[in-house]
């Protein structure tokens, strides 16, 4: 899809990056998949007892990135969240999002008996949350803050934190987001091109706008694979942010859902993997990644579709974007890493349904 997707931005090169080059994204996308397929394969090898261990070392390398690039930062769009390689960028908020799940399974194993107390329970998971969202409301990058949050919230839940903890965190987040919307003219704008798009159709509406058109217009059965009308200059971040909005288009209803439904196997069985793992760190680990995902794609179909104000959400897999893609090819290397590790995770539960019961009648 990023073929179809990107080719005419690259071939119009308004921005001067591509040369002209219609399969510039493509060809540069194509070479970190395969790059992805490699770290997924050799993450797969590596025990889980490695990830525990590394943990806190990737934790601090991904803090010192998110610092080094407010100072070394390439801004792109206003904001400063890449640091530039020479042949590429690299975006630190994504190895901040498993490092984050990493840390927070091995000092939830370490706390275990202690979680339910604000002393290990709340307060150190609290202190580095706030760092990080500090760091990340520098770029700025509101998206990965909200990721990185909920995936943080997510992880103390599983870990047995008590409830009322997080009553008390929504609250203080839902001042901050009213907060916000009343005093920051940035994110007050996307929550009136929320409400209604269509009322500043060529300004702050104009992105959305352009998704609906392009989700409406494929119908039932799509356009046709590679007839998009709205990825030529119409709809931004069309290989992006926005590349399930061409999906809709060239595919329609029956391909979109198709999709989603691939998606949701995927979840599905990341759930399984984690509750079938024989150790309280896979679990959560596995938990932890299955459900950043599940929230990525939920939220980069919301926006699309402008069911939540429009914000900078990519789709796992699909969109654009060497970093993302090679750290979430790393990511689903470490869940085959659990299922390698636990084999009643290879079965599907009907299988291990059956062969539990053929080991009762043996015995």
């Amino acid at each position: 899809m990023v073929l179809s997707a990107s080719f005419a931005s690259a071939y119009y090169d308004l921005q001067g990056e591509t040369g002209h080059n219609p399969v510039y994204f493509f060809s540069r996308q194509a070479i970190f998949a395969a790059a992805g397929v490699c770290v997924m394969l050799i993450a797969s090898r590596i025990p889980m007892r490695v990830y525990r261990a590394w943990a806190l070392p990737l934790l601090l390398v991904s803090i010192a990135s998110l610092a080094a690039v407010l100072v070394i930062g390439t801004v792109v769009n206003g904001a400063r969240r890449w640091i530039s390689l020479g042949f590429t960028t690299f975006q630190p908020s994504e190895i901040t999002k498993i490092a984050i799940i990493l840390y927070f399974s091995a000092l939830i194993c370490k706390y275990k008996d202690r979680m339910r107390t604000f002393r290990y329970g709340i307060a150190p998971f609290a202190a580095i949350l706030a760092v990080v969202s500090a760091l990340l409301v520098l770029e700025p990058h509101f998206s990965a803050t909200i990721i990185i949050l909920a995936i943080g919230a997510s992880m103390l839940f599983l870990g047995g934190v008590r409830l009322h903890w997080f009553i008390g965190a929504a609250g203080v987040l839902l001042v901050g987001a009213v907060a916000a919307v009343l005093f920051v003219p940035y994110v007050a704008a996307r929550v009136a091109s929320f409400r209604d798009p269509f009322s500043d159709l060529t300004g702050d509406g104009w992105q959305i706008v352009q998704s609906l058109y392009a989700i409406g217009s494929g119908g039932l059965s799509g356009l046709g694979l590679g007839m998009s009308r709205q990825k030529y200059l119409y709809l931004p971040e069309e290989h992006n942010d926005f590349i399930f909005s061409v999906v809709c288009e060239e595919l329609g209803f029956i391909g979109a859902s198709a999709i989603l439904l691939l998606f949701a196997m995927l979840i599905v069985r990341g759930y399984w993997i984690s509750l079938q793992s024989t150790d309280r760190f896979s679990f959560l680990t596995g938990c932890g990644i299955t459900t950043m995902l599940a929230l990525q794609i939920v939220l980069n179909v919301a926006v699309c579709t402008n069911l939540v104000p429009c914000t900078g959400i990519s789709l796992p897999f699909f969109s654009y974007g060497g970093t993302a893609l090679l750290i979430q090819m790393g990511e689903t290397g470490i869940l085959l890493s659990i299922s390698r590790e636990n084999p009643c995770a290879a079965y599907a539960p009907r299988e291990l349904f059956k062969t539990v019961k053929n080991q009762k009648i043996e015995e």
